[in-house]
């Protein structure tokens, strides 16, 4: 299979990348230098020149609180960006696979999100990635939505890495403590999309790893597992992060339709968090 993917040089692009090519894919990565998903005539004339059969969206403006500030960007990017993405693949025949997020959804649940349920985003961000989606199942026959959270993995800066990079530099690390979601490790996102795209079963799916936790939570086990044992940790609340975009304070992606159509949950993120933390050589000799 020919893919193609936008968004290149990122945690999960990186992986996808690898772990596709590993597979046997034809891989042809994009990075923003190489391709502007804003500009419609662009895209068509792209990608109609690769003839990709999967197109690979990772692409976007994830910076939350600056689409709050500045949301024409959001917009351009996160919406009108992946229209131009998901319409140059439909006139190719081509699949497309969209990256999409937890903050889609309000917050205000008790218990894990379906795929099917009621959508509220409270912030910029998280309206303008509703609105590429509905641009994707607008505009692309062969679609796969996936709507993840709380990404790590060993390409990019993730919160593992700064708050260990936090736990040399301070004493007291203070972290919010009424915000729950479900962790996910790219590497084991990547290898559930490659599963995912060898089926014709095109919608919207909701793909993390199991079990949850909160920020503060989190973060005890990251320092625990990494056998850092002389920084306190102090919980917060939202209101005291003070941040200009509102977070959902409970997001967590139930992998409802995944599970019904017989695939395997993924790993807990407690043992994704290990993998990783062994990959960067951070783990603590005792908790391999």
């Amino acid at each position: 299979m020919q893919v193609v993917v936008c968004g290149s040089g990122g945690m999960l692009a990186t992986d996808v990348s690898e772990i596709f090519s590993q597979r046997g894919h034809q891989v042809i990565d994009l990075s923003i230098e190489d391709l502007d998903i804003t500009k419609l005539e662009a895209v068509r004339l792209k990608l109609k020149a690769l003839q990709p059969d999967l197109v690979f969206n990772a692409a976007g403006y994830t910076n939350v609180d600056g689409c709050e500030s500045d949301p024409d960007l959001a917009y351009q990017v996160n919406c009108l960006g992946i229209r131009n993405l998901a319409i140059a693949a439909d006139e190719l025949e081509a699949a497309i696979v969209h990256i999409s997020t937890d903050y889609v959804f309000g917050g205000k649940a008790n218990q894990p999100y379906r795929e099917y349920d009621a959508v509220n985003p409270r912030s910029i961000y998280g309206k303008s990635k509703l609105d590429g989606e509905l641009m994707v199942r607008q505009h692309c026959r062969r679609h796969y939505i996936i709507r993840t959270a709380w990404l790590f993995g060993y390409h990019g800066n993730n919160f593992v890495r700064t708050m260990l990079r936090l736990a040399k530099e301070r004493e007291v690390l203070r972290v919010v403590n009424d915000q729950r979601g479900s962790p996910t490790y790219t590497k084991d996102l990547a290898e559930a999309i490659t599963k995912l795209i060898q089926t014709p079963a095109y919608g919207t799916y909701h793909l993390t790893n199991s079990d949850s936790c909160t920020w503060f939570t989190f973060t005890q086990e990251i320092l625990q597992l990494a056998g850092i044992n002389n920084v306190r940790i102090e919980p917060i609340t939202s209101e005291q992060l003070n941040r200009p975009a509102e977070r959902p304070r409970y997001s967590v992606l139930d992998n409802y339709v995944w599970r019904l159509d017989g695939h395997q949950e993924l790993r807990s993120y407690r043992e994704a968090l290990i993998a990783y933390l062994a990959e960067e050589s951070l783990l603590k000799g005792d908790c391999q």
